[in-house]
């Protein structure tokens, strides 16, 4: 299949089953940019369950703005705090400390750009999956994309899809229970290299 989706902050697992299954990836650059989307937020399992990280952004709904021109307001240390929250989530799983490395230099270095971060992102997520994602960018915005599935719709915060996802264990699985469709990295520290088999099983609800 061929799937036009949205690049954001570190994918929902459904983004990653799609990506996984596509024939052709084709991510939306070229759009409007929204507030209250995975554009600039991503939702692990913390201590007290779902939690949002969310990146600001100097953005305002008056002024239409495209996805490629937000830029980050790096005067909240929202890097630091993402980090901690992270190693608050998931240093008992059992992969955090295999991949920490590679994800830590994501929250060290200042960040300008809110796409190219997200692409970044992307690239080391992938890598730390081994998974080698070729893709092409929207040159135009197309309300209705010929020859693609669309999925920009994965990256609304408040029209989420229901996935039937098969459950693993998860750091806090006995105090909370099963949370589906996370952030990947939910997947990555608890599941480690048997991530992508994982995401492969996967059936995808659209």
């Amino acid at each position: 299949m061929n799937v036009l989706i949205h690049p954001s902050y570190f994918p929902n697992i459904a983004n990653f089953v799609a990506l996984l299954k596509a024939d052709t990836i084709t991510f939306e650059v070229s759009d409007n940019y929204q507030k209250q989307t995975y554009r600039n937020r991503t939702t692990i399992y913390g201590a007290n369950g779902k939690l949002a990280l969310a990146i600001p952004v100097n953005f305002t709904q008056k002024k239409r703005q495209l996805y490629r021109d937000v830029k980050i307001h790096n005067d909240e240390k929202w890097q630091i705090n993402h980090w901690k929250s992270l190693e608050s989530a998931y240093k008992m799983s059992p992969f955090f400390e295999f991949y920490q490395d590679d994800l830590k230099p994501l929250f060290e270095q200042e960040e300008t750009n809110l796409l190219d971060f997200n692409f970044k992102c992307f690239k080391v997520i992938s890598d730390c999956l081994q998974l080698n994602f070729k893709f092409d960018k929207t040159m135009d915005y197309e309300k209705t994309p010929k020859d693609k599935i669309d999925l920009r719709q994965l990256v609304n915060t408040k029209k989420e899809v229901n996935q039937n996802f098969n459950s693993y264990t998860q750091v806090f699985t006995q105090k909370h229970g099963y949370i589906s469709d996370l952030s990947i990295l939910d997947l990555l520290f608890n599941e480690g290299p048997n991530a992508e088999n994982y995401l492969s099983q996967q059936s995808l609800n659209y």
